[in-house]
């Protein structure tokens, strides 16, 4: 996966602030991501406070997912996740937003239930197909 300045240092300082079982939950989950989707460019949102997983790097519009710590859990947010509801065959999805789910990861083992990197697989290979559909700009 290729990383974008200053996406590593940023992250793991972000982790470090975080501390013990949310760091390796992130760390865990982001493992998760890079070989389900080994394909997807990895960069840093400071201002979301989040690793992203995306086909389009420096937008939202390629956006696959994103991996948010907060202080007891960490987020792997799906920026089309109602979209991937009928592949959400073990209930992890949650959220109510019009379009965005996630999934609350309490631990390492969290991330590394089948099913989170089934849904990673679907999200890339739906927005791929998206990102396929739109016609060039002019």
């Amino acid at each position: 996966m290729v990383s974008t300045e200053p996406g590593p240092e940023a992250w793991e300082e972000l982790l470090g602030a975080a501390g013990g079982e949310v760091a390796r939950t992130a760390r865990q989950a982001r493992v998760v991501a890079d070989e389900a989707i080994p394909d997807a460019v990895e960069e840093f949102d400071a201002a979301a406070r989040m690793l992203a997983f995306t086909f389009a790097p420096g937008t939202y519009k390629g956006l696959i997912a994103g991996v948010v710590p907060h202080a007891r859990h960490v987020n792997l947010m799906f920026s089309e996740g109602v979209a991937l509801e009928p592949y959400d065959t073990g209930g992890l999805l949650t959220g109510t937003g019009k379009r965005a789910r996630h999934i609350k990861l309490h631990g390492p083992e969290d991330a590394a239930d089948p099913g989170v990197a089934e849904l990673l697989s679907v999200a890339a290979r739906r927005r791929r197909e998206q990102l396929q559909q739109r016609p060039p700009r002019r």
